[in-house]
């Protein structure tokens, strides 16, 4: 079963929305950040990488950046450009990037069932990133961007969400200026909120797509905050924001690799050294990778197509199966000296939403010397190894649409009236 709330959000008024809602923290970096904000000074990046409306120098996890991320988010309650609605609702959140549709339903999910394993994890998380999700919830008193949850739907939930959209207007519907449409819906009417709760009930279990650091920092918030006296149990802190969507709707792309240097081999050395364990053939067109276990490989201005070997791995394990498992193993670790690839700096990723372009230009600009195009991990694998407690390695998913943040903020301190809409 799966426990599901709705809640008061606070978001921005319909007409700010499209300059507020914002792309996630961990999409860009300070100086990105800061660009941004010289375009749109009221994007929500200021509350979520605070650091960027600071003097430069300032290091990223400095008290500083968590107390002016409350100061930010406060400001835009004074000046009316965050409103909260009266009464808890569930919310529909829309996405088109051009054929492609997701919809998803804007809820707070439970942490007990996150402790319980109800909700289903597939990636390891680092101390450094949950401590500060940590310290920016514990400042600012809320969850400002939502974890990215998945479920297995007998159509039910969504073949209701299609119906009320039918029936109601929109209070949000805009395109970003990457081309992504966000279109959201209120749904305040008790009886559909009861509904969509009930629904949610049959629903065995869901899976986080993304957002682990997310919502193990609510749980370890949650943890401290319990301990306060009188508290009991049905606080808003016992729950995490999160858009929970269809896992078949889902579109994941291909999270790419670049490598800085060949460890010390020249480019025959290398393609020598790559004929044990893959089929080497050079493409001159399409080098996208169309099936599992195949990848495409950018060097020396050329396209090459690998393909991975018989015995290369197991198809049984349901971790070194994985496409990013077999290049690790069979390529960057015992070819290219990359033993971690989360903290080596000799390796970098590119989201698939870039193109083979990106990479190509990477390589050509003399910044690295060898891309790979990889093969997307699916839901299906995803969900195994979360179903078997396994983690995917590092970089292993890619989504898009991203959710925006802003669109709805989860208050987890005491709630005001005068915020209301």
């Amino acid at each position: 079963m799966s426990v599901i709330k709705p809640f008061r959000a606070l978001r921005p008024l319909p007409e700010l929305a499209s300059q507020i809602a914002e792309l996630p923290y961990d999409v860009m970096n300070t100086e990105e950040a800061r660009e941004l904000l010289k375009e749109n000074p009221l994007s929500f990046i200021q509350v979520t990488r605070a650091e960027a409306t600071l003097p430069e120098g300032i290091r990223d996890d400095d008290p500083k950046v968590y107390a002016k991320a409350k100061e930010n988010l406060e400001a835009y309650i004074t000046n009316g450009q965050l409103k909260q609605d009266p009464t808890p609702c569930y919310y529909i959140y829309r996405q088109q990037m051009g054929a492609y549709i997701q919809i998803g339903l804007v809820a707070t999910a439970s942490i007990k069932e996150y402790k319980e394993n109800l909700i289903k994890k597939h990636e390891m998380t680092r101390k450094d990133k949950e401590q500060d999700r940590i310290k920016h919830i514990m400042a600012t008193k809320a969850q400002t961007g939502p974890v990215f949850l998945a479920y297995k739907s007998k159509g039910l939930v969504n073949a209701l969400l299609l119906k009320y959209m039918s029936n109601h207007q929109p209070v949000y519907d805009f395109t970003a200026k990457d081309g992504i449409k966000h279109t959201l819906y209120v749904v305040n009417d008790p009886v559909r909120v009861t509904e969509i709760t009930e629904l949610f009930k049959q629903v065995p279990c869901m899976y986080i797509a993304d957002g682990h650091h997310r919502s193990a920092a609510a749980m370890l918030v949650a943890d401290e905050l319990a301990k306060q006296p009188g508290q009991t149990g049905k606080e808003e802190y016992n729950y995490f924001l999160a858009v929970i969507f269809p896992e078949k709707t889902l579109h994941v792309l291909d999270y790419n690799r670049v490598v800085k240097d060949l460890n010390g081999l020249d480019v025959q050395q290398f393609l020598a050294k790559l004929s044990d364990k893959f089929t080497v053939e050079l493409v001159e067109k399409n080098p996208k990778p169309k099936t599992m276990h195949t990848f495409g490989m950018f060097l020396g201005g050329k396209w090459y197509k690998l393909t991975a070997k018989p015995g290369t791995f197991a198809e049984s394990d349901p971790i070194n199966s994985l496409d990013v498992s077999i290049l690790q193993n069979n390529l960057l670790k015992p070819i290219l000296n990359i033993g971690d690839p989360r903290t080596d700096k000799r390796i970098a990723f590119v989201g698939g939403i870039r193109g083979l372009k990106e990479l190509e230009q990477k390589v050509t600009d003399g910044e690295y010397e060898v891309a790979f195009a990889m093969y997307p991990t699916t839901m299906e694998q995803l969900m195994s190894a979360a179903d078997q407690g396994l983690a995917l390695p590092p970089k292993s998913t890619w989504f898009e649409p991203k959710l925006r943040d802003a669109m709805a903020i989860h208050l987890i301190g005491d709630e005001q009236d005068e915020k209301s809409i």
